[in-house]
């Protein structure tokens, strides 16, 4: 077992990870009826990607001897509606460091095939950016 999801009402669920222990919280989000007091379970999918996108290019770089310590990603997610589903993310990647060319399209051809990446559904927009010093 992965996780254990439990339903505590008014639209709340906590989330065990099984082997850490560590939990979250999602809320449901306030254009869906709940109070946005955490992250929905769209939030997480989104996130989900930049978090795999960073994690994979985070082996990649310590296999290169490269630091990407202080790499920050800021994530959006767009809604659509007829079905409700996320219809776009938006990844923006800020590295502290400066890279060569090579190392450069090393580390984003890795994080643009992480598992996250390939698991979502295709007809997700998937807008992904680097931004390097």
């Amino acid at each position: 077992m992965t996780s254990k999801v439990t339903y505590l009402g008014g639209l709340r669920t906590e989330n065990l990870h099984v082997n850490s222990g560590n939990t979250f919280v999602t809320d449901a989000p306030i254009d869906n009826n709940g109070k946005g007091e955490a992250f929905s379970p769209t939030d997480t999918v989104a996130t989900g990607l930049a978090n795999c996108m960073m994690t994979m290019m985070g082996i990649k770089a310590r296999d290169l001897g490269v630091a990407l310590e202080g790499t920050t990603a800021e994530v959006t997610k767009t809604m659509a509606a007829d079905p409700r589903r996320i219809s776009k993310i938006e990844v923006v990647f800020d590295f502290p460091i400066e890279a060569d060319a090579k190392t450069r399209k090393i580390l984003e051809h890795t994080a643009n095939t992480c598992p996250v990446h390939y698991s979502l559904h295709p007809d997700i927009e998937k807008i992904i950016t680097f931004n390097w010093k």
